[in-house]
């Protein structure tokens, strides 16, 4: 009796340590799942933004963070996509787009930081200046409300239009412009991602395109714009993610990395002013 009792041990101390092997094994997987918890999950413009965030993919996996890119050509899915939690964070919209989706949606995002300013420009087929715009021009603006303070001050710098005392710029509406001497007859019921296509089939006379469907569509905004916002304008890119995530090490490091002064260059070196890192 006592031989098998001591066998009976020997048996059960071997399907402890068999156990306690696959623990470990279970531990080892969940340290492979903890790795991939390190990747985030983004959506972004195919241009600048994507190309940006690819450029900066390897320095990040550097610091062990992996980007999973996915690309819009939209304004308005990205933050879907973020409020469901099909991504982690998007990367496409400056801060009043941003600010007037949160409001307007009751999203529960935040700000992670400013990584870049897109200069809004106005083309035109008929004009090679804002000087010669004649009486009654057309201008093509998108259904983004929160562009139209940004064609509103480009005109404004031109003296074309003014503004109604005391009214911001960064929430101007159409409705707001006080004196309009040339009679400007503004148009603002297509899609952003429509207005290149716009200009391309010379409607309108003047069209207010965002930097990165111009340059998506091979449109130049330093060469081919006939006006181009300021560097100094509020409107940054930003990556926008969920409150729940501010303070993700991951996020904090991606934020870093696209800050990083090899991200900057990259930003001046391919798109010559025509999309400007903010260094602040």
């Amino acid at each position: 009796m006592k031989k098998r009792t001591w066998l009976g041990a020997i048996v059960t101390l071997g399907l402890s340590l068999t156990l306690a092997a696959c623990g470990n094994s279970d531990s080892s997987s969940s340290s492979e799942t903890s790795e991939k918890d390190t990747v985030i999950k983004i959506g972004a413009s195919n241009v600048p933004h994507a190309e940006i965030l690819e450029f900066a993919e390897p320095l990040l996996e550097k610091e062990g963070v992996k980007l999973d890119i996915t690309t819009y050509n939209d304004y308005v899915v990205p933050n879907i996509a973020l409020s469901e939690g099909e991504i982690d964070a998007n990367y496409f919209q400056h801060i009043p787009f941003f600010e007037s989706a949160v409001a307007e949606n009751d999203y529960d995002f935040v700000n992670a930081g400013a990584i870049h300013i897109e200069p809004l420009g106005i083309y035109s087929n008929k004009y090679t200046s804002l000087d010669e715009v004649e009486e009654g021009a057309t201008v093509l603006v998108s259904n983004s409300q929160a562009d139209w303070g940004r064609v509103i001050g480009i005109l404004q710098d031109a003296g074309l239009v003014t503004l109604k005392e005391g009214v911001e710029l960064t929430t101007a509406t159409f409705d707001d412009i006080d004196k309009n001497p040339k009679k400007l007859v503004f148009q603002y019921e297509n899609d952003p991602a429509l207005m290149t296509t716009l200009y391309q089939q010379e409607e309108g006379d003047l069209v207010a395109i965002n930097s990165n469907f111009a340059v998506d569509q091979g449109i130049s905004p330093l060469d081919d714009s006939i006006a181009l916002e300021s560097t100094s304008s509020p409107y940054a890119n930003i990556i926008a993610i969920r409150s729940e995530d501010a303070k993700d090490p991951a996020i904090l490091k991606l934020i870093e990395v696209l800050k990083s002064k090899e991200v900057q260059g990259f930003i001046l070196e391919n798109w010559d002013g025509a999309v400007v890192p903010v260094t602040e």
